[in-house]
């Protein structure tokens, strides 16, 4: 690839060419996107490709859903921006209540990262307490990185988290226990590359209960895709805090975090605000996403076409078992198991050259715009891909 003025290349990571393709994928593969529709898009060179990566999650409708245009492009008519807090952000926090109950409260941000960490702040605030657990990704900001990620992080920040085990659930009633005096929250993403537990998310209910602890649901990837409602609707465990993202709002920059009522009271004495929190154009996009979501029964197509897809992953494993040790995720966001990092490199290279962005790790997301055809296609071009190699 050829010198960036953006350093690593992109200001998003998980879209670098080596993290899609692996560090020697060379110039075969697309490097920039200029056009997306439905689940599709066209690299610089005019190239088309079906595309699984959507967005890393955020669009589950399909790019440039019509319905969603059409709201941002009239909130985008209407200005954007101002200096009163818009009548979209109420009306979307009421229409987020009556279908995921448990968000008796609600505030928006721009980002997943921010709204997790707004999340850990009005714990802390609740709690009075420093110290966190966590399971999973939960973002770049200082709070919740561990001693292995990069520099720049203080020492004193780092001794207040550590990492919780998944679907462990000896280790995190213990963990839990341990540190029960000083927690302030437990933060998990319900899915991590499996399904979680139904008593992992049980010990979890109870033992931050039991600790005084805020248990925080991180649904940036769950909700509007396994339910509206994300995990917590699905396996009927409740947290006291959740966090959406993503697919909120089909690709339009906007997060929410909410929960009880008394636990986001503490927003009123600690301070969570961004400028941007209250741009008109994501929250009118979320809106029409809720609305799609709810008429079309998209979830229910979700996990149609994505079934569809694992069963065929599944194949493709046995036919090629060799190369691939395995199929990971559920039907909504899944992934295969390669038996060495340059056979997942190989596969991505040669889809793309087929047509196909196909992740070589977590995840792979369905979307509205997948159907039928289009799963067998794509289960077609992987089997090639591993037969050439």
């Amino acid at each position: 690839m050829n010198e960036s003025r953006v350093p690593g290349f992109t200001s998003t990571g998980s879209k670098r060419p080596e993290a899609l393709f692996g560090p020697d994928a060379g110039t075969a593969v697309p490097a920039r996107l200029t056009r997306s529709a439905g689940c599709r898009v066209w690299d610089a060179d005019g190239r088309e490709y079906v595309d699984y990566v959507m967005g890393l999650g955020a669009v589950a409708l399909g790019y440039g859903h019509p319905a969603v245009t059409a709201a941002a492009r009239r909130a985008v008519e209407a200005g954007v921006v101002g200096p009163l807090p818009p009548v979209q952000e109420e009306e979307l926090a009421e229409a987020l209540a009556a279908h995921i109950p448990w968000l008796e409260r609600v505030r928006f941000l721009k980002t997943g990262a921010e709204a997790v960490a707004a999340a850990v702040r009005l714990a802390r605030v609740a709690t009075g307490r420093d110290h966190v657990l966590g399971c999973g990704y939960h973002g770049w900001l200082d709070w919740c990185q561990g001693s292995a990620e990069g520099a720049g992080i203080p020492a004193a920040v780092r001794s207040l988290f550590a990492e919780l085990p998944f679907n462990d659930v000896a280790g995190t009633r213990a963990l839990i226990r341990e540190r029960g005096h000083q927690l302030a929250a437990v933060v998990v993403e319900p899915v991590v590359v499996a399904e979680p537990r139904r008593e992992w998310l049980e010990t979890l209910r109870a033992e931050t209960t039991r600790a005084g602890a805020v248990l925080i649901f991180d649904e940036i990837k769950t909700a509007f895709r396994l339910a509206i409602g994300g995990a917590a609707e699905r396996y009927g465990v409740r947290p006291d805090l959740a966090v959406l993202g993503k697919a909120l709002a089909n690709g339009f920059p906007l997060a929410a975090v909410g929960g009880r009522a008394e636990l986001m009271a503490g927003a009123e004495r600690t301070w969570i605000s961004s400028t941007l929190a209250t741009e008109g154009v994501a929250l009118a996009a979320a809106r029409a996403t809720l609305d799609v979501f709810v008429r079309e029964r998209v979830c229910e197509h979700l996990h149609r076409v994505g079934t569809r897809l694992l069963h065929g992953l599944h194949d493709v494993q046995r036919r090629h078992a060799a190369a691939v040790t395995g199929v990971a995720g559920l039907a909504e966001m899944c992934f295969l198991h390669y038996a060495t990092d340059e056979l997942s490199c190989a596969v991505a290279v040669r889809c793309a050259r087929r047509g196909l962005l196909f992740k070589r790790t977590a995840y792979n997301f369905v979307s509205l715009a997948h159907d039928e055809g289009t799963i067998d296609h794509t289960l077609a071009t992987l089997d090639a891909a591993l037969h050439e190699i």
